[in-house]
Parts: structure tokens; C-alpha cells; sequence
């Protein structure tokens, strides 16, 4: 085929609030500039994306390539039926998706007649050799980080693909996108938007999706370059905060500090995460760095309070609880807010996993009480240690089909939210909501910036005698206030 135009798609993810700036497709953008004509269609910004898609294929379609970044969860609610229906009505139209559910069940996304191709990991590059091969007739077969059907029909796939460094890599070109519409009032700022300035990360922890596409490999851009994005961010459009999505920022303390020191006079906040055992070796020269330049908030996977558990889950012998209470202490002396995210409900004994960690979560809170608090439910990963194998054995199995993936079950369990793991039962479930609930409401969140002070008050008030005496059960009260006032947890408002 001739590849004439591309079209990349960026599924509905933000029903509802400011839509997040599509960086992946930026990214891939990036590398076609000069070389593939394309466009980008944000699903967030059209009532109809469908639509949006068929006036840019027009006649085209034979020669017509639509790529789709997916993520588990809305985006996938959302581009499987939108690529069906294009697909029924353009038959010879190339669909190529990629993205975090692409690249962990391609299988399952190559079942479908729905998908062409499967892009996996780090795409960039990948997409870039599959355009050529296609453009020029060429085989794919020896793609590297590429999924297809064989002759036969059966799904297949290639090795992983080198993670490309950024170095290597184009910057992105924003006048791609209405970078207006990507601004957001957060907790961090009133014009907040992310930027990705690594890929990876050097860890293993076996709850964790990224581990199984990077396989502790970690790149990143250069301090100054990275610099130079906030320094455009400001310049260009009034920029005063950025959330950094890398999947661990604070790999290298070095890098850090200097990109601290560039950006110290932007007067912009900033977000990212990392590891506690990571930031508890830097010195306090590279912390009052990240202060001064408007470092805000730390998110951190405390994951429990269980030492335990933590090495069940590849992370114990680097990292324990008391680590976690050590670096949210230091936190607190600086002003920087510490985000702790803990999965409840680990096998082999979820209850006792989840009222551990419950326990320690309310020391966490006592030894600084700014600090936010996600929950989440433990979901296997495909091929990912111990937890994994106790969680097939106990009768645990993955969808195998796009239209089983989509069903209301598992789309709650792809965001952690799920009653579908079956060592976790509906009590336990409920007790760990009823206590989420309670603890939100004894501590509300700073980073829902409307939340009035008297609201506040009121919350507290409310859920005092629940927190204080552990009469965690049915809080039906604290139900009805965060209705009334639109409660979020910082998991779903994005701050």
C-alpha cells in the first residue's frame, strides 16, 4: 500500500474536565515530521470522534493508516467502538494500536478484526519502520516490537524493541495541538499541564505494568532539555505548573538538581514521582534545589505497610515502611507535599494485607497529615512474579477478548477498583471503602482547590468520632457530604 495520510487517535479518557495533552502522540508525531503527512485527533476535544475520523479519510481509506494509543479503562471503552465502526465501513483501512494495553495483551487486541497491527513498548521508532515496510511492500515479519497475525490468522509477535534514548529522539512540536485547551486549574497552578522527560524505570517491582515492557531499563532527556520545555511551557503559553508523567523522575539525583537549578527563576510548580529509597539518599543540597524551584508534591509508591509485603512485591530490601514514615517526615520540614499511593489486598491474606496497612496509614497521617493518601486494589499483571502466580492459582485469569475487556468488571478492575479478583471479597472491599471514606473526610484533600475551609471543617467535624474510635462501617453521613459537595480523590481529578 501507499501510506498517503496517518491519522494518530487519542480515545476520550477525560469525560467530564480539562482533557490531559497528548503526549504519546506528540512524541510519535514528532518522528513523522518531514517524512509522513498526519494529523491528530484528540477524542477528548470532538463530540464525535468518528466523524472527526471520517472527514480526514475521506476517499483515502486504502491508503490510510490509523494509529490509536490505548490505555486500559475509558480509552479502550472508547476506541474499540469507534475503530469497529470504521473498520465496517472501511475495510481496507489499517488500524494500529499501541499504547500500555496494546503492548500487555496484544493477543487478545489481534483476536479482533477490529486491530491490524500492535505496536509494543516504545513506539516511536516501531511505528516509524512499520509506516516504511507498509509504504513500500516490504515485510513486517522482522520488526522488532511489533505484533501481527500470521498466515494462518493466529496472533504473533516479535521481541521487545531497544528502548530508543531521547537524546536520539525529535522535540515535540506543539503547534500539533490547541495547547490552550490542555491547560488546567490544578492544586499545582491555575495553567498546568505534563511533559514526559524519561521513559522506564530501573526497578521491578511485580505489581507494576511497566515492568514487562522496559525490563528495568530506564532513558531519559537531559537536564537542560527538559529545562528548556518549561522555559517554552512559560514563554509561550503562560505556563505555571507541570505535571512530569515519567514513570520514575527522580532516577538520577544529579540530573535533578541541575534541572532544578535551571528552572529556579520560571516561578512554576511542579510535580513527579519516585521511589522512597531513591529520594532518602539525596543530600539536602539537592532537596532545598527542588524547593526553590517549586517542587510541590512527590507522588510515591509506598504500596504497604507491611515489610512483608514489600518483598513479595520486589520491593523489600530496598525499600520498608519505616523508610516511607523517615521521607514523609523530611517532606513536612520542607513544604513539599508527600502523595503515597498503597495497594490493598495483597495475596495470601488480603484481609490481614489491607487492615496492616490501614493501621499504618493512620501513622503516616498522625506523623504529617498533609499527606494525600490512594488506595488501590491488587491487580495482576501477565507474567509478573509471585503475586501473579497466587492470583492464577486462586482461580484469577485475564479476558480474552476486546468486548470482555470492556465489560463493567473489568473496566473497574484495570483502574483498581474492582470486586472481580477472587481472593478478595465483598466485605473486605467494603470495609476498605468505608475506611477510604472515613479517612478522606477526617482529612480532606488539599488538592481539590474549591474545598472551602468551612467544608473542611464540616468534614472533619463530621468524621471525627468515626477515625478516633475505628467505626470505620457504613458512613453513610460522610457519603451524603461528599455528594453535596463533589468530593474528588486526587486519583480521579488529576489534583
Amino acid at each position: 500500500m501507499t501510506v498517503a495520510k496517518i491519522i494518530l487517535f487519542n480515545p476520550r479518557s477525560s469525560a467530564g474536565r480539562t482533557p490531559v495533552l497528548p503526549m504519546s502522540l506528540l512524541a510519535v508525531g514528532a518522528v513523522l515530521e518531514g517524512r509522513f503527512p498526519y494529523v491528530i485527533v484528540d477524542g477528548n476535544l470532538v463530540d464525535d470522534a468518528a466523524a472527526a475520523i471520517e472527514d480526514h479519510i475521506g476517499a483515502e481509506a486504502a491508503s490510510t493508516v490509523l494509529a490509536v494509543t490505548v490505555m486500559p479503562g475509558p480509552q479502550l471503552e472508547h476506541a474499540l467502538p469507534v475503530c469497529r465502526g470504521l473498520k465496517e465501513r472501511h475495510g481496507e483501512l489499517t488500524v494500529v494500536w499501541a499504547g500500555y494495553f496494546p503492548s500487555q495483551h496484544w493477543d487478545s487486541c489481534l483476536k479482533s478484526p477490529v486491530v491490524d497491527y500492535v505496536v509494543r513498548g516504545h513506539g516511536e521508532l516501531v511505528f516509524s519502520e512499520l509506516l516504511e515496510a507498509l509504504d513500500g511492500g516490504s515485510s513486517v515479519e522482522q520488526i522488532e516490537g511489533l505484533a501481527r497475525r500470521d498466515e494462518t490468522g493466529a496472533p504473533v509477535t516479535s521481541k521487545q524493541a531497544p528502548i530508543p534514548h531521547p537524546a536520539g529522539l525529535p522535540e515535540w512540536n506543539f503547534d500539533r495541538v490547541p495547547m490552550e485547551r490542555y491547560l488546567r486549574d490544578t492544586f499545582l497552578g491555575r495553567r498546568t499541564v505534563g511533559y514526559a522527560s524519561s521513559y522506564g524505570c530501573p526497578y521491578f517491582c511485580n505489581f507494576c505494568a511497566v515492568v514487562n515492557m522496559v525490563g528495568g531499563r530506564w532513558r531519559a532527556q537531559s537536564a537542560e532539555r527538559v529545562a528548556r520545555v518549561f522555559e517554552a511551557y512559560r514563554r509561550r503559553w503562560g505556563v505555571d505548573a507541570v505535571e512530569l508523567v515519567d514513570n520514575n523522575f527522580f532516577v538520577d539525583e544529579q540530573r535533578v538538581a541541575e534541572f532544578s537549578d535551571r528552572i529556579k527563576g520560571l516561578g512554576m510548580a511542579w510535580w513527579g514521582e519516585g521511589r522512597v529509597d531513591t529520594l532518602l539518599k539525596y543530600d539536602d543540597a539537592s532537596w532545598r534545589a527542588m524547593r526553590d524551584a517549586g517542587l510541590k508534591m512527590i507522588f510515591l509508591g509506598a504500596e504497604s505497610g507491611s515489610a512483608e509485603t514489600l518483598q513479595r512485591m520486589d520491593k523489600g530490601g530496598r525499600l520498608a515502611p519505616e523508610m516511607t514514615l523517615e521521607l514523609v517526615a523530611k517532606l513536612g520540614g520542607l513544604g513539599i507535599v508527600p502523595e503515597l499511593s498503597f495497594v490493598l489486598g495483597n495475596p495470601p491474606d488480603p484481609e490481614a494485607d489491607a487492615v496492616g496497612t490501614m493501621e499504618f496509614i493512620r501513622r503516616v497521617k498522625k506523623l504529617n497529615p498533609l499527606t494525600e493518601i490512594i488506595l488501590y486494589m491488587y491487580t495482576p499483571v501477565p507474567l509478573a512474579g509471585d503475586l501473579y502466580n497466587e492470583a492464577k492459582a486462586k482461580g484469577f485469569a485475564f479476558p480474552e477478548t476486546l468486548d470482555e475487556w470492556v465489560g463493567p468488571d473489568w473496566l473497574d478492575f484495570v483502574q483498581r477498583r474492582s470486586d472481580a479478583m477472587p481472593w478478595v471479597g465483598r466485605s473486605l472491599k467494603s470495609r476498605i471503602r468505608h475506611f477510604e471514606r472515613v479517612l478522606n473526610a477526617y482529612y480532606p484533600t488539599s488538592t481539590m482547590t474549591r474545598l472551602t475551609p468551612a467544608r473542611r471543617a464540616l468534614l472533619r467535624a463530621a468524621s471525627a468520632w468515626r477515625y478516633r474510635t475505628r467505626a470505620y462501617a457504613w458512613p453513610l453521613e460522610l457519603d451524603f457530604l461528599h455528594r453535596v459537595m463533589r468530593y474528588q480523590r486526587p486519583e480521579t481529578s488529576g489534583f
